[in-house]
């Protein structure tokens, strides 16, 4: 009895697992960094690189980093978004150009608008490791402490920047 009863359990078990993880939203993957400090980088500038900017220099504001590359056909839906946040002129976006060649980022930025205050540039993608990043695009919110707030996976959607984006910032703002 037992012989049949263990696999059966099993495989019943596996079946129960599956189920389950089926129903999980993929963009709900929590970051360990949330409340953590962002992790330190400092990057040359996109349109500069003579000139850089690091995580010390933000210390103080609330800021929000959009990693975003030009090879990214989702970054390139989010575009309008990250555009609005920028013009709300509410906190500083810098962008992360991952993993991209610069001429491509600058080409692509002169081709759809620069909503960015600077763009950094992560050629190798060892910050957007740092930074726990599963893909482009993805959004951080960091507090004028430095922490890490809020971590949007995925395209934000004008919908996604209103409900959860924006009452993080404002709360950080008051």
């Amino acid at each position: 009895m037992i012989r049949y009863a263990l696999p059966l359990a099993v495989f019943v078990l596996m079946v129960g697992l599956l189920g389950y993880g089926l129903k999980l939203d993929p963009k709900k993957v929590p970051s360990p960094l949330i409340d953590k400090a962002a992790p330190e980088f400092s990057l040359a500038m996109l349109h500069d690189s003579s000139r850089s900017l690091s995580t010390a220099d933000m210390r103080g504001q609330v800021w929000v980093l959009n990693v975003w590359a030009s090879w990214c056909v989702s970054c390139r839906a989010e575009h309008e978004v990250v555009t609005a946040l920028a013009n709300k002129n509410l906190v500083t976006v810098v962008g992360l150009n991952y993993k991209d060649k610069s001429e491509d980022a600058i080409r692509w930025l002169q081709q759809f608008g620069d909503p960015y205050a600077t763009s950094v540039v992560d050629f190798n993608g060892k910050v957007g490791i740092d930074w726990g990043v599963y893909g482009v695009p993805e959004t951080f919110v960091i507090g004028a402490d430095g922490l890490i707030k809020y971590k949007h996976i995925g395209p934000m959607t004008m919908e996604s920047l209103e409900q959860k984006v924006m009452p993080v910032i404002r709360e950080l703002l008051s």
